[in-house]
């Protein structure tokens, strides 16, 4: 009951304060609506995209990446590399300061460089620091980075390592304590600041008018988060909140219709792909070490199963009904969105519930007892299937529902269950104590993070969601990483995504559009000219200004 009071109040007032806000005299105050919230505001153990939006915000990186998919230098004006591509010198922008006062200099980018490297509890970036071999700061204004291999993607990796100021973060960097570090205060040096967080209602910041490359237009932004889709759309409507980053297909047509909402979609900034994860770890795999229980039933294991569920599964329907046609069917974890990694030559799984019946007739999964759901072919197990997904998202619930339907005409039942996002990451990775999750991916620009989502050596980090292990497709992950002729690394990749689809370790429904929706009567100066759209990116937010 407070929790609720609470949020009532939070959002009356940030109502009236808007109204004052575009009238002139008061801060001027853009409010976004979510229906998410950051996991964590520590970027060494962040897993949600929510958090990475904020981190955006309120960091500086090495390299900026743009709405056309290129990259920029941030914090640094030069950079130049030897000729083997092992060596590369930055020189630092002068005057850069952290939200404290405190200068930002190339010391501190050493010291997040090497606590990012040093912990292995950190689940993604310190997959970033794979082949940095030392970092040295001659000097306040240079960092130099020496490979242990030439990479082709250096600015992919450096640009989501975030630089932290070591005179806050140094008294952490030991054992546990930097990944146990809640970083409320979160200081950076980006265009924003850190105003206050509270998980899974609001993110308040406020503009670094002091930014040395974007300082904002608007003074704060604030992040609200709303747990019903019903609920957001209708905070855009009202006008409660200035942009959603996020909505359901089935308000496009509605929100279309009112006065002073525009409705934009397309490619997701970070090209986005929704996934079906079965959890396949096989005994020998189980992480246990890492707090590995390994519940998942054994019938995921069998590629039989998972093949016949991909010929049960009608994506175009899911697309039609789920996304009401704003988006493409899915094939790999590579999306689309990633340009000539992805793919295009696999031919899918044809939608066909007579083959998945008699793949699982012939894989011995019969129905002995006549209730509708088969068994395993020893008898010991019915095919029946728990099936989660964070309770944050909005088309899961529906694609949930129709999965069930669709899989039922092969003899497997699933029990849906709704979970709240971080419990949901608790249970799957590397714990594996689930059968199915519907989830996502908002992928990186290269494909290295994605593929090695499916790598063996990421099972107990929890970063392979699905326990899926092949020799084969570890050992092309390792030459891809460091294949500096295009064409060569290209086709690596390609064969990848082959060898995965042909495995079955994903079922992809569908890669969806963003839609989000802004006030026109608010704020002006979102991008939305570029083929990828992402309103709530550092991008946009430096930008916009109150509508005149």
């Amino acid at each position: 009951m407070k929790q609720k009071i609470f949020y009532v109040f939070v959002l009356a007032a940030l109502i009236l304060s808007a109204c004052g806000n575009l009238a002139g005299g008061q801060p001027v105050v853009a409010r976004v609506g979510w229906a998410g919230s950051p996991d964590t505001v520590n970027p060494g153990t962040a897993i949600l995209t929510e958090a990475f939006t904020i981190f955006g915000l309120v960091y500086d990186a090495m390299y900026k990446l743009n709405l056309d998919g290129t990259f920029s230098l941030g914090v640094a004006e030069s950079v130049e590399h030897s000729d083997d591509g092992l060596v590369y010198t930055y020189k630092i922008r002068d005057g850069i300061k952290f939200h404290d006062g405190q200068p930002l200099t190339a010391k501190d980018i050493k010291f997040s460089y090497d606590l990012y490297k040093t912990h292995d509890d950190f689940p993604y970036i310190n997959a970033y620091t794979t082949y940095i071999e030392s970092t040295e700061a001659p000097d306040d204004s240079t960092i130099v980075l020496t490979l242990s291999e030439a990479i082709p993607n250096l600015e992919s990796q450096l640009v989501f390592m975030y630089i932290l100021p070591e005179h806050i973060w140094k008294q952490y960097a030991e054992g546990s304590a930097a990944a146990e570090f809640e970083n409320f205060e979160m200081i950076g040096s980006g265009p924003f600041k850190m105003v206050e967080y509270k998980q899974n209602e609001f993110v308040h910041l406020a503009a670094n008018k002091d930014h040395f490359a974007t300082p904002p237009k608007i003074d704060e932004v604030i992040f609200q988060t709303f747990e019903s889709q019903d609920v957001l759309v209708q905070a855009i409507k009202s006008g409660q909140v200035d942009m959603i980053m996020e909505m359901p297909a089935t308000a496009v047509e509605t929100l279309k219709g009112e006065a002073n909402v525009a409705v934009v979609n397309g490619a997701p900034f970070a090209p986005g792909v929704s996934d079906i994860i079965f959890n396949q770890i096989t005994p020998e795999n189980c992480p246990k070490d890492a707090g590995g229980l390994c519940t998942g039933h054994p019938a995921l294991q069998d590629r039989n199963v998972r093949l016949a569920l991909a010929h049960a599964t009608n994506k175009q329907k899911l697309i039609d009904v789920v996304l009401l046609g704003y988006g493409t069917p899915g094939l790999t974890l590579i999306p689309d969105g990633v340009g000539l990694w992805y793919n295009n030559t696999i031919k899918d799984y044809e939608f066909d519930v007579a083959k998945a019946n008699q793949i699982l007739d012939d894989a011995g999964y019969a129905d002995t007892d006549g209730d509708g759901v088969r068994e395993m072919p020893d008898g010991s197990k019915p095919l029946i299937f728990r099936m989660n997904w964070p309770s944050d998202s909005i088309d899961a619930p529906r694609l949930a529902e129709l999965l069930s339907e669709m899989w039922a005409e092969v003899g497997v039942k699933t029990e849906l269950q709704a979970t709240d996002p971080d419990a949901l990451t608790a249970q799957c990775c590397p714990v594996f104590d689930f059968d199915i999750i519907l989830w996502g991916w908002a992928s990186d620009p290269d494909p290295s993070l994605l593929l090695g989502v499916q790598s063996t050596g990421e099972i107990p980090s929890g970063y392979n969601e699905t326990g899926y292990s092949n020799p084969e497709f570890d050992e092309l992950f390792a030459q891809q990483a460091v294949e500096l002729d295009l064409e060569t690394r290209k086709e690596i990749i390609w064969k990848m995504q082959e060898i995965a689809f042909n495995d079955v370790v994903y079922i992809i429904p569908y890669y969806e559009q963003t839609i989000q929706a802004y006030r026109t009567d608010r704020f002006t100066g979102w991008l939305t000219d570029f083929a990828k759209i992402e309103l709530g990116d550092v991008t946009s937010m430096v930008l916009i200004e109150p509508v005149k």
